[in-house]
């Protein structure tokens, strides 16, 4: 007779009661304003004892108790966190985790605006990227065999320079840098950079850590970029690669498929793809500081336009720092307006 079943049975029991001894659990809420302060514990379901616990947020040690711990959370930035607990028992070591999200400490400003000037634009301009610099508009057009980057007069809207990409990328947000400019591409996964005078291509750069190309700025430092998420990222100018990045969030939610970008006055104005507004981001920490509503302009376009393409929506902002003026378009739009914009 053989007992090597039955005492492998004994054994899987033995290991499993081991293992499920003990069924720790952290307390934190899963979503919380950065204004409130955080309090997270650990507790075991059937009243184990519990020596002590090292909490971390992100992998860096926070003042706690023996078990519990209670912090100020208004200088992290906002989004997905992960709280780990190392809890000491019985001469035992556990570690566990649970993701946290920290949410903005207030409702976002709204904005309303106010039309200033009204410039013609090219209908067939599909715009992905806009850029105003030294008295000229710059625009990057998208779509497979019509995506361009572009030399523009602004009071006529003419095209006075325009090079034309390959058919097989379609073509997204522009910003000028170091008297260069830089294209990124939907979804090939790869950026061009162009002498600004020539428009001659110099060089490519990857996404290496980001999933498309959307939007794309600077902040006299490093680009900023979008890839059709909540993440804005921070690229070094020199590699082209992603170095950090935010997640934009409101007092309620994080906000998705953020599109083209313009650094405004040391805040980061965003548009979302398929709605007429512009978000204002906090740069260092992700917050939906403001949220202009820009429908009217839409509206204004489709009376005179009869847009067909549920996209056509508004994309593109460019801003004149030198004048302090503000301009916006739209995705085929036969006008480029110069806008204000207001707290209501």
């Amino acid at each position: 007779m053989s007992y090597k079943p039955f005492f492998s049975f004994f054994i899987f029991i033995l290991l499993f009661s081991c293992k499920s001894e003990h069924q720790f659990i952290i307390n934190a809420p899963q979503k919380i304003q950065t204004n409130k302060e955080l309090t997270i514990s650990v507790s075991e379901k059937n009243n184990q004892p519990i020596d002590s616990v090292l909490f971390l947020i992100d992998d860096k040690k926070v003042k706690s108790d023996l078990t519990s711990a209670t912090l100020k959370i208004n200088d992290y930035k906002l989004g997905k966190h992960i709280i780990t607990a190392i809890i000491f028992h019985e001469n035992k070591t556990t570690k566990i985790s649970e993701i946290i999200y920290f949410l903005a400490d207030a409702a976002p400003e709204i904005y309303t605006y106010k039309i200033i000037n009204t410039f013609p634009h090219d209908k067939d301009a599909y715009t992905q990227g806009l850029e105003f610099y030294k008295g000229f508009l710059y625009e990057g057009t998208g779509r497979k065999g019509s995506s361009s980057i572009r030399k523009v007069e602004l009071k006529t809207g003419k095209v006075l320079q325009q090079k034309d990409l390959d058919e097989q990328y379609f073509g997204e947000g522009i910003t000028i840098f170091n008297n260069k400019l830089y294209q990124l591409t939907w979804q090939s996964g790869i950026g061009f950079v162009y002498d600004l005078n020539t428009f001659e291509q110099e060089k490519t750069f990857n996404y290496t850590k980001s999933r498309e190309g959307w939007g794309l700025t600077h902040n006299g430092e490093k680009l900023i970029k979008t890839d059709g998420t909540e993440l804005i990222w921070f690229l070094n100018p020199e590699t082209l690669v992603e170095e950090s990045y935010i997640e934009v969030y409101t007092n309620e939610r994080k906000v998705e498929k953020l599109n083209e970008l313009e650094y405004v006055n040391g805040l980061i104005y965003a548009n979302i793809w398929q709605q007429n507004s512009i978000l204002i981001v906090n740069p260092n920490t992700g917050k939906v500081e403001g949220v202009a509503n820009l429908n009217g302009l839409k509206t204004l376009i489709d009376k005179e336009q009869k847009l067909d393409d549920a996209d056509e929506v508004l994309n593109g902002i460019a801003f004149d720092k030198e004048n302090n003026r503000l301009f916006v378009t739209g995705k085929h739009w036969g006008k480029l307006f110069e806008i204000e914009l207001l707290k209501k």
